[in-house]
């Protein structure tokens, strides 16, 4: 580089850039450590420092390695200062010998899941067992030595500041943490495990003779900005201002798009809506009667149970039904009617079913369309938000979206229904392998569930199918057959957009938001 090139990337040099350059002059490599040691500035200055050097090849990267780093979440910070929920509860009942099940359950220093899995792995572990009287005692203390361990290793975590590195500890210990890190636990983790670059920098052949062209020159206060007080004063006369270098790469701009999520979902209604579908709509505060009754469930059924579905609190009875239609239904229920069955045989309450309940299943939607007289033949789908009473894991949660839909007319048969759902499968959740097992549900028959092979899970259910049953179709007014479907779209879109958990699509990490933008963008062009 010649003498005015070399002047003019000194002049270009940023503050903090020369605040660094005497300390990297003093050795042959460096790394963050040592300049953040050195120079007094703080770890974001240097960041910056470093990069615009490293931008115009004044020094260079010597040497990388990762390092995992093992971090404590929120549930870690709050069970280091309280102990794991577990361990807790053990120590409660060796102190009391015996606590009552209830008396477990109505604690207030955990959260409801917390305790219903503390109590399901003390009572897995062998540690604890049931007495008469419902009550709990260890029956075996050396079965607490997991929960002490995983205990140990949280206090370590803890003395350090929160942080350590994965390889401080033994493998004993890294077993644990694997165990109960974020990725891998059922709940939201104990650890967090990062992992981070460590840089070793060197200089290049353009230090030396920088650093002597800035040691040469007479030091000058260089302005980097003209601001309105500037003017104003005017002291800005008779001072030098710092030259940009317009070569160096600008910040990242990330423009706004629209949630990977969503891209996907707006594609799952542009398809059907393309294959001639007609969209249906239903509310999410739903009636038993479309929810259930109308589709030939029994009202003693266990799918009906609070703990399986959300009733409306101290909410008015849906008085919007036709009665012709609930008297139709009823018949079904009792005796089949006139729909050749001897129906479930059990005296129908008429008021029970105008219960208001949150939709538990996207095919009250179909239920609908179907007493309100669709067109035959006809094709319709639905995109409906579900809720059902689970624990939350990698494939389930507590609400969701199905993709809900009927096809009914006079030449339609279970053959139609396989076809379309392999190409679902095929087309929506970019499955590679399908496979079909027989399953009951009390409105179809025959009935179906669709089965794809995700990548990292292996087999996972997509949702369930099949021909819908007389004792449906015949109290709604329609007389063909018809073939309908309910799947998962979450499960669907996790094999689509390559996810292996199924918190991640709603996730809030940007990065993994960014990363994973929906490919195909046909539905994003359309809207």
């Amino acid at each position: 580089m010649d003498d005015a090139a070399l002047s003019h990337l000194a002049e270009s040099l940023h503050p903090l850039e020369r605040q660094v350059l005497p300390t990297i002059a003093q050795s042959d490599t460096f790394d963050q450590h040592q300049l953040s040691e050195t120079t007094g500035l703080r770890p974001a200055q240097i960041s910056s420092a470093i990069e615009w050097l490293l931008a115009k090849k004044i020094i260079g990267v010597s040497d990388e390695k990762t390092n995992s780093v093992v971090r404590l979440t929120e549930i870690g910070e709050r069970y280091a200062e309280a102990k794991n929920p577990a361990l807790r509860m053990a120590e409660d009942i060796l102190a009391q010998q015996q606590i009552s099940i209830r008396d477990l359950q109505q604690r207030k220093d955990m959260e409801t899941e917390e305790k219903s899995r503390a109590i399901g792995a003390l009572k897995a572990s062998g540690a604890i067992s049931v007495v008469p009287g419902g009550r709990f005692q260890v029956s075996d203390e050396s079965k607490l030595a997991a929960f002490r361990e995983l205990q140990a290793v949280i206090d370590a975590l803890k003395k350090t500041g929160g942080s350590d590195a994965l390889s401080a500890f033994s493998s004993q210990d890294q077993a644990i943490i694997e165990a109960h890190h974020r990725k891998r636990s059922p709940s939201k983790g104990i650890f967090r495990v990062d992992e981070e670059s460590e840089r070793t920098y060197k200089k290049t052949e353009l230090f030396e003779p920088l650093f002597q062209k800035i040691g040469s020159a007479p030091a000058v206060k260089a302005l980097g900005a003209l601001t309105p007080e500037n003017l104003k004063a005017g002291d800005w006369r008779g001072k030098t201002f710092r030259k940009y270098n317009i070569q160096l790469p600008p910040s990242r701009i990330t423009g706004g798009a629209k949630h990977p999520y969503k891209s996907f979902l707006d594609e799952v209604k542009y398809k059907f809506v393309s294959m001639g579908f007609e969209e249906m709509r239903g509310p999410l505060v739903e009636s038993e009667f479309w929810d259930m009754d109308a589709l030939y469930m029994p009202q003693f059924h266990p799918a009906r149970e609070i703990h399986d579905v959300y009733f409306v609190k101290d909410a008015p009875t849906d008085q919007s039904i036709p009665k012709r239609l609930v008297d139709r239904v009823a018949q079904a229920h009792e005796t089949g009617g006139d729909t050749g069955s001897r129906g479930w045989r059990y005296p129908f309450d008429a008021e029970r079913t105008r219960r208001l309940i949150l939709r538990s299943q996207g095919t009250s939607v179909s239920a609908r369309t179907l007493g309100q007289g669709p067109n035959i033949p006809g094709k319709y789908f639905s995109i409906a938000r579900c809720f059902r009473y689970d624990q939350v894991d990698a494939t389930h949660a507590p609400d969701f979206f199905q993709v809900e839909g009927i096809v009914l007319g006079p030449e339609i048969h279970f053959r139609t229904l396989l076809g379309l759902l392999t190409l679902f499968a095929k087309e929506l959740a970019r499955a590679e392998s399908v496979k079909f097992l027989p399953a009951y549900f009390p409105f179809t028959e025959p009935s179906v569930e669709m089965h794809v092979q995700h990548p990292s899970l292996g087999w996972m259910e997509l949702g369930g199918a099949g021909l819908f049953r007389p004792e449906v179709t015949g109290p709604l007014g329609v007389d063909v057959p018809v073939i309908a479907w309910g799947l998962g779209l979450d499960r669907m879109a996790m094999m689509a957009l390559g996810l292996s958990d199924i918190r991640d699509l709603f996730s809030s990490d940007l990065g993994l938001i960014r990363e994973k933008q929906h490919i195909r963008k046909t539905a994003d062009v359309r809207a």
